[in-house]
């Protein structure tokens, strides 16, 4: 039997380079395992933090290592010449290395900007290959928290009030600034999230609790993004449900996360120990219920495919559920929330990779049937 080969895509320019290598890592080795050595061949693709991309024996290399090439140092003389042979293959970042023909089917798993807000989707779609995961427009909406919570409010998902703003508006003259403050601190008081609208990952997000905090965080969001949105601090649990599919999406049982910090910020998120996943999450049948049916309302309205993993805010006093933000390129290693949500639902990791692959032939197929 001929064995697709599968492109796999990691590492990436955005700050989750490092987490891309370690979900890049996880789905190699699902895929090096039967029954999937049997149907696919891995072609790994290292995109540096430069933007140049690297194919061969390099990626291998730092899949194995999990360290990025700018802190790789070779221990030999062939390492550096393969190194060497790489980079030599492209003149410029943009351009791809010649082993992109051979892919059959690609499995970008790059976190962040630059790779899951539909700029990579764009470059394959226009290649005219299967991927794996929403295209330009669900990953795009997916990324963008405005046009997201735009999208949400449309089919009537209840959210946390929110504010969304310019950079213009912060990097603005005296007078204008102090009536972004007033407005942010008359709809939603204190505490409140100060965000950039495309980083993801807790990136450059502060909460804040008084006018100079405020201040304070809306300029360091501003200079992440053009984009930026505020959102009313709630007192709730944090619940996670994981989406598989595409037209016919399934949603997998919810879990939930748990940490000391003051907030899911990046050090939490990404620090072994700093948080836990309980799955499934202990709440009423009736909660799990209304959560998996918002959370495919929710991958439905920012029109996702393949994969996502939709977050929610539970106030257990009022048993309210709030939605707070779709992830279509969730991590995926084997301790991630994603694929632990389908290991509980009787999906495995290698099994999990398999049905993804499948989905986005199948999705692929229906485009080019249209």
């Amino acid at each position: 039997m001929t064995k697709l080969r599968v492109g796999l895509l990691f590492g990436g320019r955005s700050g989750e380079h490092e987490v891309s290598i370690s979900s890049a890592r996880a789905i190699s080795q699902a895929l090096s395992v039967e029954p999937n050595a049997s149907k696919y061949e891995i072609l790994p693709f290292y995109i540096q933090k430069d933007g140049c991309w690297l194919a061969g024996e390099v990626p291998q290399q730092i899949l194995g290592s999990s360290i990025p090439l700018l802190e790789f140092q070779p221990t030999t003389p062939d390492t550096q010449q393969l190194i060497s042979h790489s980079k030599h293959q492209i003149q410029s970042p943009w351009q791809s290395v010649s082993q992109v023909a051979e892919v059959d089917v690609w499995f970008p798993i790059l976190h962040g900007p630059n790779g899951e807000d539909g700029t990579i989707q764009g470059l394959l779609t226009l290649m005219q290959v299967p991927f794996v995961g929403s295209g330009v427009l669900g990953s795009a909406m997916g990324m963008d928290k405005v046009a997201m919570k735009m999208a949400f409010a449309h089919v009537g998902l209840p959210q946390v009030k929110y504010i969304a703003l310019s950079r213009s508006q912060i990097w603005s003259n005296p007078c204008v600034f102090p009536k972004v403050c007033d407005e942010i601190e008359t709809n939603l008081d204190y505490p409140c999230f100060v965000k950039p609208a495309n980083l993801g990952s807790s990136v450059g997000i502060a909460k804040v609790r008084s006018r100079h905090e405020l201040e304070a965080a809306l300029d360091n969001a501003a200079s992440y993004d053009r984009r930026i949105i505020v959102e009313a601090g709630v007192a709730a649990r944090e619940l996670e449900c994981a989406v598989l599919g595409n037209d016919q999406p399934k949603a997998s049982v919810v879990g939930e996360i748990t940490y000391s910090s003051d907030f899911y910020d990046f050090e939490t998120k990404y620090t072994e120990g700093r948080a836990d996943l309980l799955i499934p999450a202990p709440v009423p049948d009736h909660i799990t219920r209304k959560i998996q049916e918002m959370a495919l309302q929710a991958f439905a309205a920012v029109d996702a495919a393949g994969l996502a993993r939709v977050d929610f805010f539970y106030v257990e006093a009022t048993e309210e559920v709030l939605i707070n933000e779709i992830n279509t390129i969730p991590g995926f290693t084997v301790t991630s929330m994603y694929p632990q949500l389908w290991a509980y639902s009787d999906v495995s990791f290698p099994e999990l990779v398999d049905q993804l692959i499948q989905l986005a032939l199948l999705r692929h197929s229906a485009i080019k049937g249209k």
